[in-house]
């Protein structure tokens, strides 16, 4: 970025003092506002990343309080923004105030135009090293081990996971429809954790018959019950220092259920056929498909269970409502795919990545992976069709996806939000929209929006 690209802000309502500033600041393009509303206004239709401001402005210059109003809003309108206030020579309460409040420097009048350039440079240095860090964190945001997502609700869900794996005694419920990668989380979960170089130790609650999964849970002793020919220590047993993966937990029996529940309570266990108490250090991660406060309602989970293990809640979105990861995962699974078949350069045509994206993927990223998998055994080709993947063509391939389209839908849908939200005012509309009134007009006219009445 060049500094004639970059906009400055000034916020001054001496005529004379602006005109100084704007000959002062010539390497930038200046943006002058004189009052607290029209400083507002061209903060929303410029973003500027800079902003110096008086704190003395109209309607009573010789008072902060316009100042400090117009500084708090600013900074709940763009945060990022670096602003700059200049005060009285012997106005260090007020520059303090300001600073605590969120200003990135203050300076005293009269300035050395010089001395003043040097920190406005080094704010947009500053500005432009953060906004580089949240690219690259968003470029690199591919979360947990085995996670790949751009999606910003799954970001946020590997976010969770990241700060809950600290506190390494707190019991995590994963909650998501199957295939949206309960078990990955959980995995990703006790990787970032103290627990991490003990073992994880998953179980199916639904894999298993109600008859024996209570010993596989809590192990038995020896002679217990006919074939228990040695003592064999359970699931949370061996997960001991480590962490325990219920998976399906909404599938535990009821009377498995209170046994779980005590163990919980009181982090002891006893194996069937046993009498003592073994302690039990374990961090416990369950997951469900479904609907756990439902269940209870019906009377086929306990509440108080529920209670124990849903410490943190963390909901998985499903893969269709994770905008763009059907196409990423897809072309992540093709060339992995490839690479295990030996089919080198295989790659997924326009259309079935159109036909993907427009697949709802009830069984989510297991039923995609598994799709992927089985087309590139059987493609003919290098190319992965629709066809190939057993999905029905779509008519949109991504010449549909013009980028000049779909900036022209938002900006026509956008317009049309707010025109109804401030109920036809056009020059609150602009406010809002961050735009001159002539543009709106110009925008209304070419897609066709009437003005009210």
């Amino acid at each position: 970025m060049t500094e004639k690209q970059r906009t400055l802000m000034v916020v001054e309502d001496d005529p004379a003092l602006q005109k100084q500033m704007r000959w002062a600041f010539g390497d930038f393009e200046t943006v002058l506002a004189s009052d607290r509303e029209s400083a507002i206004a061209q903060l929303r239709r410029h973003e500027p990343p800079v902003v110096t401001m008086d704190l003395g402005l109209p309607p009573e210059p010789d008072d902060v309080n316009e100042g400090f109003r117009l500084l708090e809003e600013m900074l709940a309108l763009a945060p990022d923004t670096k602003v700059i206030v200049l005060t009285g020579q012997h106005d260090r309460d007020n520059a303090v105030r300001a600073v605590g409040m969120g200003a990135y420097d203050f300076f005293a009048k009269p300035f050395e135009p010089e001395l003043l350039t040097l920190t406005i440079d080094r704010a947009f240095r500053l500005h432009d090293l953060q906004r580089e860090n949240v690219r690259l964190k968003a470029e690199s945001a591919a979360a947990l081990d085995g996670v790949l997502t751009r999606d910003a609700g799954m970001l946020k869900v590997c976010r969770t996971v990241e700060k809950v794996a600290s506190a390494s005694n707190v019991t995590v419920a994963l909650l998501g429809e199957s295939g949206t990668g309960k078990e990955v989380l959980a995995r990703g979960l006790h990787q970032l954790s103290s627990r991490a170089k003990q073992r994880f130790v998953a179980i199916n609650c639904a894999a298993i018959p109600d008859t024996l999964l209570e010993a596989e849970l809590f192990g038995y002793e020896k002679g217990a019950f006919t074939g228990a020919v040695k003592q064999t220590p359970g699931k949370i047993e061996t997960a001991d220092k480590g962490t325990l993966f219920l998976d399906e937990i909404g599938d535990l029996p009821m009377p498995l259920q209170a046994k779980l529940l005590r163990f919980l309570q009181e982090r002891v266990i006893e194996r069937i056929g046993g009498r003592s108490e073994i302690p039990v250090d374990v961090r416990v991660v369950c997951a469900t498909h479904q609907h756990l406060k439902r269940l209870i309602e019906e009377g086929r989970f306990r509440e108080d269970l529920y209670y124990r293990l849903a410490e943190i809640v963390i909901d998985i979105p499903p893969l269709r409502d994770r905008l763009g990861d059907a196409s990423l995962l897809a072309h992540a699974f093709v060339q992995r795919f490839a690479e295990e078949n030996r089919r080198s350069g295989m790659r997924l045509a326009d259309e079935a990545i159109s036909a993907i994206e427009a697949h709802d993927w009830p069984g989510n990223v297991r039923e995609l992976e598994n799709c992927v998998k089985r087309a590139v055994i059987m493609a003919d080709g290098n190319r992965v069709s629709a066809e190939d993947l057993g999905l029905d063509p779509q008519d949109e391939s991504l010449d549909m996806l013009n980028l000049r389209h779909v900036r022209e839908a938002a900006e026509r849908n956008a317009v049309n939000n707010v025109l109804s939200r401030v109920n036809g005012n056009v020059a609150r509309a602009a406010e809002v929209l961050g735009i001159s009134r002539p543009t709106l007009y110009d925008m209304m006219n070419r897609y066709g929006i009437k003005k009210e009445a």
